[in-house]
């Protein structure tokens, strides 16, 4: 069952990764780029792995929702939104949600790692992880939240139009 799991997980990563090669929309890109890091991050939990998966997931997952925010601010948003609403242009998007919904259904529904049990030791490792990264390397992790911040504010500010 694993097997099948991971051959599925990875065909949809390498067809998402395809994606965000091949596709001229810079927002499609995004999209197909956090739908191939959550392939990845259902990977890790196969391979045993929650630690590395909830990490992907808030880091490269997150960070593609900046960039999407970064992306809809620097084009045009009425020209992005009659493309948006061509005649058929939602079907592939709506195969693709719906593809992604079984996918996500199968696994839930047929694996056994979602059942509700108490992880067995690794509770250490976890809490000095996490004391290290917030104890001995609190500042240079506010650092990249506030330069986050300011990336955020300056994209603003060059998407904004000028008055006149």
């Amino acid at each position: 069952m694993d097997q099948g799991f991971f051959l599925l997980f990875a065909t949809v990563s390498v067809i998402t990764a395809l994606t965000v090669v091949l596709a001229r929309n810079p927002v499609h890109c995004a999209l197909a780029l956090m739908a191939c890091f959550l392939q990845i991050s259902a990977i890790f939990v196969l391979l045993e792995a929650p630690l590395l998966a909830v990490i992907q997931i808030f880091v490269y997952v997150g960070a593609i929702m900046v960039l999407f925010l970064f992306v809809i601010m620097m084009i045009d948003v009425r020209e992005a939104m009659s493309q948006r609403f061509l005649p058929g242009g939602n079907l592939p998007a709506l195969v693709m949600l719906a593809l992604l919904g079984i996918e996500m259904s199968a696994l839930v529904l047929w694996s056994d790692r979602f059942s509700v049990t108490v992880p067995v030791g690794g509770d250490d490792e976890i809490r000095q992880l996490s004391t290290t990264l917030f104890a001995g390397y609190l500042l240079p992790f506010e650092v990249a939240s506030v330069i986050l911040l300011v990336a955020l504010v300056g994209a603003i500010v060059l998407a904004r139009k000028e008055q006149g």
